[in-house]
């Protein structure tokens, strides 16, 4: 029985608790990367705000929850502090939803602040849960991690758009059992993560192997990269469509098609990531990407829908697997290597957005695709540097 245990896939491997942390990283994202993007026009006409402080709000929420997530997973690898868990991904439910109540537009750059404070503190020290409880099945349990939270990105809109555009910001309130629910779940794993810490700490001898900040610095390059291609498809694909006469929903619903690919590309390429190795998975998904990236702003009908799946399928099945070489890359300071992966390369990438938006007001929305189109093939460029899992390992012994 042991042996066929053994055996097992590396799904089957990935301890409950870990799919706890997803579903309250499903949670967190759902309304910090999800909503927030969405609620912009609600905001907007509430506060009789301008558009630069309307995109104020999305800057703030940035900033806070994926820029600072390094500086979070730096504190966190000096003294390890389990309790991050409840409290991140609550606090980032609750100051969200809270924005519902706000009675000025100061009130809620405070709350969206807050909120991307709370899932600032989450990321970093749920990557670092989930690293020391994976074994050697890395892949799989960072992907049953990640899953969590781009199911929550893509579902955020489809959740504005069935509720919040119904009831009026004052829905946003009822959002509050989820910081509940959000809060069961990160709480629930704390005596089982306690006992993980406790182990390691016990073995301080225990090689963990040396920095390669100048490749964790290159990796940061491709995930950058990689950030800003899904950025600008889910920022500037619906305008694409409304000049060809698609309504907005349908672009919308598009985005989210884009998006929900991308979550089963996370997962599957975490998996499969543990057979064949990060960097040739990071590789071949940069390389994938190249064709679908150049057809998207070309196809129409059922062959956009086609494009958009095997797109966002392609190009975020690195997604997982760039936070596990991004530690085995730095491992003596793997929330650092967490934050650096999925906040810091992520929020830069949604700060980039603003340079596209510059480029289509000043060359038009073709433009903006034709950037896009180069940046996975530049991104896979930049992964050829980086050395092997092969390499690593002999480090690490």
């Amino acid at each position: 029985m042991e042996a066929a245990l053994e055996q097992a896939s590396p799904a089957r491997r990935v301890p409950l608790p870990v799919w706890a942390l997803s579903g309250a990283h499903l949670l967190n994202d759902l309304m910090i990367a999800g909503m927030v993007p969405a609620l912009l026009p609600l905001y907007k006409a509430a506060f009789h705000l301008d558009y630069t402080r309307a995109g104020a709000v999305l800057v703030v929420s940035n900033v806070t929850s994926s820029v600072m997530q390094p500086l979070f997973g730096h504190l966190t690898d000096r003294v390890p502090r389990s309790w991050f868990l409840p409290l991140g991904a609550t606090l980032s439910v609750t100051a969200l939803a809270l924005t519902g109540l706000a009675p000025s537009y100061a009130w809620v750059l405070l709350l969206v602040a807050l909120s991307g404070v709370g899932s600032g503190v989450f990321h970093p020290e749920a990557s670092r849960a989930t690293h020391l409880a994976a074994g050697d099945a890395r892949g799989a349990a960072q992907a049953a991690l990640q899953v969590g939270g781009n199911l929550g990105v893509a579902l955020g809109p489809l959740a504005v758009s069935l509720v919040v555009l119904r009831t009026g910001l004052h829905g946003l309130v009822g959002f509050l059992v989820l910081a509940a629910a959000a809060f069961l779940l990160a709480g629930s794993v704390l005596p089982w993560y306690g006992g993980l810490l406790r182990h390691e700490q016990a073995s301080p001898t225990r090689s963990r192997g040396r920095n390669r900040p100048w490749a964790l610095a290159l990796l940061v390059l491709v995930v950058l990269a990689r950030s800003l291609t899904q950025v600008g498809v889910s920022g500037y694909l619906p305008f694409l469509y409304q000049q060809r006469h698609v309504p907005l929903a349908r672009g919308e619903l598009l985005t989210f098609v884009f998006l929900l690919a991308g979550a089963a590309g996370t997962y599957l390429g975490g998996l499969l990531s543990d057979r064949i190795g990060r960097k040739w998975l990071l590789l071949a998904s940069m390389l994938l990407s190249v064709p679908f990236a150049w057809l998207l702003p070309r196809a129409g009908g059922l062959l956009a829908v086609a494009t958009l799946v095997l797109f966002g399928f392609s190009i975020l099945s690195s997604f997982a697997v760039t936070v596990v070489y991004g530690q085995m890359l730095l491992p003596g300071d793997v929330g650092l290597a967490s934050g650096l992966m999925i906040g810091f390369s992520a929020g830069l990438g949604g700060l980039g957005a603003l340079g596209l938006g510059w480029l289509a007001d000043h060359a038009g929305l073709g433009a903006v695709f034709a950037v896009l189109a180069w940046l996975p093939l530049a991104g896979a460029l930049l992964t050829l540097p980086l050395p092997d899992e092969r390499t690593l390992a002999a480090g690490e012994g």
